[in-house]
């Protein structure tokens, strides 16, 4: 067990860059591009903004590998942090 991994806040340098490498080749393999994974995500925000009102600063929306599925398929993961519930 590593400690300096377990006290440290920031991934190393190597670990982005391999994450942000593990992104493009998602990317890459499913064909999309970055101005239709923009469009898909102003679509996802302004159907959930009927509902709720969200933190826009916060939102990541992105492509990334399902790893419960053997396959490497591509899964879109939104984080969209959710500041409260609109009245109905």
């Amino acid at each position: 067990m590593d400690l300096f991994k377990l006290f440290s806040s920031k991934p190393s340098s190597k670990e982005v860059a391999k994450d942000r490498l593990k992104l493009i080749l998602i990317h890459d393999r499913s064909n999309v591009s970055p101005e239709l994974l923009e469009m898909m995500k102003n679509d996802i925000l302004n159907v959930i903004s009927k509902y709720v009102i969200i933190d826009n600063s916060e939102v990541d929306v992105r492509l990334t590998r399902a790893d419960e599925v053997e396959c490497s398929s591509p899964a879109l993961v939104a984080s969209i942090p959710i500041k409260k519930m609109k009245e109905r």
